[in-house]
């Protein structure tokens, strides 16, 4: 397992060892010893897997005071994900990293309690697994608007096909109710 460490130092680029011959391949996705070796350390709790069609932009999703940390990966497919640090007080506040996700470089994105993750599908279709540490909680979610010009995300995209909440969501200095750096 290779880990690279991102721009944002709590979030890590995870890229799994594959294990191929002739008769296709195993991939480990996950080992409690070797990712807890890099602070990937709370136990997962919920899985999700979304499938979504080319051009679909899921978030930017949060959740706060119930914060969640994820580990995702794509299984099908190819996505640019984004992770924001939008922990007040933190001196990474509204910085982003993104990576692109796909089935072809099987890497893995930790995103970590306090910062806002979405992701938009570059492929025809993208199927998206997430792997929780928190249980999802309605009543604490958050969403930040995904264009927001403060955060400066280059989607590659103008218009994406968004759900009404994300759509509507407030930008990132209109929400009150954000985790504080050192908190989470």
């Amino acid at each position: 397992m290779n880990v690279i460490v991102a721009d944002l130092p709590e979030v890590l680029i995870i890229e799994p060892k594959l294990f191929g011959d002739p008769r296709g391949f195993l991939l480990e996705t996950y080992q409690v010893v070797r990712y807890t070796d890099y602070g990937v350390c709370r136990p997962f709790v919920q899985d999700n897997l979304s499938r979504s069609d080319r051009g679909v932009l899921r978030g930017l999703h949060l959740q706060n005071p119930r914060t969640q940390g994820k580990l995702v990966s794509v299984m099908r497919g190819r996505v640019i994900d984004v992770s924001v640090d939008v922990r007040l007080g933190s001196p990474n506040f509204g910085r982003h990293v993104a990576v692109e996700l796909s089935e072809e470089n099987r890497r893995q994105l930790w995103v970590p309690r306090g910062f806002a993750h979405g992701f938009l599908v570059l492929s025809e279709t993208a199927d998206f697994l997430y792997k929780c540490d928190e249980l999802y909680s309605p009543k604490d979610e958050i969403v930040v608007r995904w264009n927001d010009p403060a955060i400066g995300i280059a989607w590659g995209m103008e218009n994406p096909f968004l759900s009404a909440r994300d759509a509507a969501a407030p930008l990132l200095s209109e929400i009150t109710n954000l985790p504080v750096y050192g908190q989470v």
